[in-house]
């Protein structure tokens, strides 16, 4: 392929890919909007008209927020390629560290510093102004930059080793070194799972054993009936930095532990976070959890091999704004090809969306099934009006918006089925 048309495809995938968000995003913000001012039927009883719209503004919010940096993100994207952005930022380092490790380290670095800087106001915005106008941001401007220098810090422990590993691999382990890079890749992903319950989660919020005798007791109950055995019942303080609620189970092997936000505790009856509990331990029991790691190191697999191969495409460079022959030699581009591989994937993958989400929808569906089997399935769906009204999720998405983005089921589909099952259960 010519660099002249890898361009070409480069801008032709780009073009749909912007002009489907801008489309599915309008399709959102105009379908809320018709439906803002009236309660869904099935739910009129169960969620106050506020509410209701308070959801649809926030929805609509959301989505405009969205399309903003959409449109941030595609002008830096075009300027960190086409525009020759990344072509810079690789000669200012090549010119101060020279050719190696050094170099390819520095272009990483520098590149995740640029990214996050730009990414900074934005982030910031959305907490301080997007979700403190709805009354959902409890996080302080210090607490805020706290996390951020965690993150970075965090970060640099952790991913400059695992780059110095995957750059020497390429370097030096010949034609299979995506095949060793996945390996080690696949190892870091399930040491990650095994320590972030007990060590890196707690770097970030508390977590204290469950105190709630009563609570307990239901919940060992639920995990004894499913055959579920975790390391420990926790509460995170989960209100210091928002006023949405969740429950997760994390860990791998003997290091699972289920973990409880305080305020989801704060709003639910204990028979309800029972039932929420319940499908949660759906998703493990129903070995989804073994399903999309499986699905993700496949996937993972497939694109280190098709990196391999660009790689080596002096096109591939070239195509996308870079002249990889100014940098000495195509070995010296092992962090240019990891920079571009990560800018251009999305733009190319971006069709492929909805898989993703209508397998995360099965699931969905597949949990609340078995959750209405080991629990009262009106437990659920009074849980889960709670939750959509507490954390401002609109009852009435766009359908087709829905279909391309949404991992969990829109609350009208999501609750008929659990009242059609109910009904099976109880008569």
């Amino acid at each position: 392929m010519s660099s002249l048309a890898f361009s070409i495809l480069f801008i032709v995938f780009l073009a749909i890919s912007v002009l489907l968000r801008l489309w599915l995003s309008s399709r959102q913000i105009r379908h809320v909007l018709q439906h803002r001012g009236a309660v869904p039927a099935e739910f009129a009883e169960k969620i106050p008209l506020e509410a209701h719209q308070k959801a649809a503004d926030y929805t609509i919010a959301k989505t405009k927020f969205g399309l903003l940096g959409l449109f941030v993100s595609t002008v830096v994207l075009i300027g960190f390629t086409l525009l020759g952005g990344l072509q810079w930022l690789s000669h200012t380092i090549f010119d101060w560290a020279g050719p190696g490790m050094t170099y390819q380290i520095g272009l990483l670095v520098a590149f995740a510093l640029i990214s996050g800087l730009i990414d900074l106001p934005f982030d910031y915005y959305k907490q301080f102004v997007l979700e403190a106008r709805f009354g959902f941001n409890k996080m302080t401007p210090k607490l805020f930059f706290t996390d951020m220098l965690k993150n970075t810090l965090l970060g640099a422990a952790i991913g400059l080793p695992l780059i110095w590993i995957v750059l020497m691999l390429m370097e030096k382990s010949g034609a299979l070194w995506w095949f060793y890079a996945w390996l080690v890749w696949s190892a870091f992903q399930l040491l990650m799972m095994v320590l972030y319950p007990s060590v890196i989660a707690p770097i970030f919020n508390k977590f204290t054993p469950m105190t709630d005798d009563s609570l307990r007791e239901r919940i060992e109950g639920l995990m004894k009936r499913v055959g579920f055995a975790s390391k420990g019942l926790f509460v995170m303080d989960g209100s210091k930095r928002s006023a949405h609620g969740n429950a997760y189970f994390s860990g791998f092997g003997a290091s699972k532990r289920i973990v409880f936000f305080d305020t989801l505790i704060a709003r639910l009856a204990p028979n309800e976070i029972e039932a929420v509990l319940a499908h949660e331990l759906g998703h493990f029991k129903l070995k989804h959890i073994v399903k999309r790691i499986v699905v993700m190191f496949a996937i993972s697999l497939v694109f280190l091999a098709l990196l391999g191969y660009l790689k080596q495409q002096v096109w591939f460079y070239t195509g996308l704004g870079v002249n990889p022959l100014l940098l000495d030699n195509l070995s010296n581009n092992n962090a240019m090809a990891l920079i571009l591989f990560m800018l251009v994937l999305p733009v190319f993958t971006f069709l492929l969306s909805p898989l993703n989400s209508i397998t995360s929808r099965k699931h969905e569906f597949e949990a609340d099934a078995f959750a209405a089997k080991h629990t009262n399935a009106d437990d659920l769906i009074k849980a889960l009006v709670k939750l959509y009204e507490d954390n401002a999720s609109t009852l009435t998405p766009d359908p087709l918006h829905s279909t391309f983005y949404d991992s969990h089921p829109p609350a009208t589909a999501r609750i008929a089925k659990l009242t059609a099952q109910s009904v099976a259960i109880h008569g």
